[in-house]
């Protein structure tokens, strides 16, 4: 079994960096405690803290660094499968959206962000930025140099449409008479009719 620098078996620091993961992306920085990551990841908390010396600012950091590299990993796929025009790419991101555990956007920006250092937030608002509006804009500007839209904010027009798909996950299942997919696609049929040259 191989051990980390920390001390971690690299089975056990998987299980944390997972436990947090989950934590932090659903509940947000604030809500989460460390006693909440050890239960979650089987350990006691005393341990944590010796194999995790940074606490859960360091922490929060490293996973949430992992989660945005891996969403913006899934959103580039997502755009970059052959396609025939703007509707069906961004039908595409769509299914990506709905398919993932939402970034709650806002909350990171609102919330968690001020409530770590200012160098850390500055990385990891970068990362969702670009884990989430950037692949949005670039299929924007392909269609916008195609001819197929025309607008003049683009990346404001990607942060709506994001947001839009994001909020889809927030809608109780009892309240849903379509699938939260064909829910994403009228979404965006609408956008797309709205931004037509």
């Amino acid at each position: 079994m191989l051990v980390d620098e920390v001390g971690l078996s690299s089975d056990s620091r998987e299980r944390v960096l997972n436990a947090a993961e989950e934590l932090f992306v659903k509940r947000g920085y604030e809500a989460v405690i460390i006693k909440d990551i050890a239960k979650a990841a089987g350990i006691h908390h005393a341990s944590l803290y010796h194999h995790v010396p940074g606490g859960k600012p360091s922490l929060y950091v490293e996973v949430m660094t992992r989660h945005l590299q891996r969403y913006q990993a899934g959103m580039h796929a997502a755009i970059q499968q052959p396609q025939e025009n703007l509707e069906s790419q961004l039908q595409s991101v769509g299914a990506w959206v709905i398919a993932h555990t939402p970034v709650n956007v806002i909350r990171l920006h609102n919330s968690d962000l001020t409530a770590i250092k200012a160098e850390a937030a500055d990385i990891i608002s970068n990362l969702a930025f670009e884990a989430t509006l950037f692949p949005i804009v670039t299929v924007l500007e392909a269609a916008q140099q195609r001819g197929e839209i025309q607008h003049e904010s683009l990346g404001y027009m990607a942060g709506s449409l994001f947001a839009s798909l994001e909020a889809i996950h927030a809608i109780p299942d009892q309240y849903l008479d379509l699938s939260r997919q064909s829910i994403a696609n009228q979404i965006i049929e609408v956008f797309i009719r709205g931004l037509k040259a």
